[in-house]
């Protein structure tokens, strides 16, 4: 087994964790600035444990060695939630076009999930990289789900930490029937979501409305005390009445 230095090996990839976070929240930004609607709920990134590497490669049968990130592929990790089933193919076709980055490989788990009752988009992407030994060329995995689909994966994770992969069959069939209501909803809510983005477009006009009212008062309020201001800079000094 070849010796990895894990401390430089892993370095570009919570280099290219934390700029991919920045690029997508600035998109998120960029589309809420300009008033048209987000499919981008929240991002978060993570770079894979020493533990989760060694477990993977295990499962897998792959070797260690300085190829085992494009074995892997997902030792960079970025998490796209969205409000709606729809947005899903929306921020995948948005990643498609992107010229920072390319796609070698798509897996819908959307419409097929896995055996588990796992849904999710993943694209795993050759992201370039510019370190301060020049350009490095590393493998991500984007992982794209509803807000549903990626609080299931989160309980289901920390079951499978709890029981070491080996879930009960009791608890293994009612997460499945739990994967399979939470994609009811989201259909349900995928069905009703122009209604939904018309609602949360109006209170969003009504936060600001209020917000320019107040500061309407505040600069109101300010102009007052400058006139205060001024009216006592200009008072005529009262004469000095008394004797020298």
């Amino acid at each position: 087994m070849q010796k990895i230095d894990w401390d430089n090996y892993l370095l570009p990839f919570e280099q290219a964790v934390e700029e991919l976070k920045v690029k997508f929240k600035n998109l998120r930004n960029e589309l809420k600035k300009r008033d048209e609607h987000t499919p981008i709920e929240f991002v978060t990134g993570r770079v894979k444990s020493l533990a989760s590497i060694y477990n993977k490669a295990k499962r897998l049968q792959v070797p260690i060695n300085e190829q085992i990130a494009w074995e892997l592929r997902d030792i960079a990790g970025i998490r796209v939630m969205c409000q709606f089933i729809d947005d899903i193919a929306v921020v995948t076709e948005m990643i498609r076009q992107r010229k920072d980055m390319t796609v070698f490989l798509e897996k819908d788990y959307v419409s097929k999930p896995k055996e588990s009752g796992y849904r999710g988009y993943h694209l795993s992407v050759e992201y370039p990289l510019m370190t301060a030994r020049g350009q490095l060329t590393i493998p991500v995995e984007i992982q794209i789900r509803t807000l549903g689909m990626n609080f299931w994966a989160t309980i289901e994770h920390s079951l499978n930490y709890k029981y070491e992969g080996v879930i009960p069959s009791d608890i293994r069939q009612r997460l499945i029937e739990a994967a399979k209501a939470s994609y009811k909803l989201d259909n349900e809510m995928n069905n009703i979501r122009e209604e939904i983005k018309e609602a949360q477009v109006a209170f969003t006009r009504k936060e600001e409305l209020e917000v320019d009212s107040l500061i309407g008062l505040v600069e109101l309020d300010l102009d007052a005390d400058d006139d205060e201001d001024a009216e006592q800079v200009n008072v005529e000094p009262t004469p000095f009445e008394g004797k020298d």
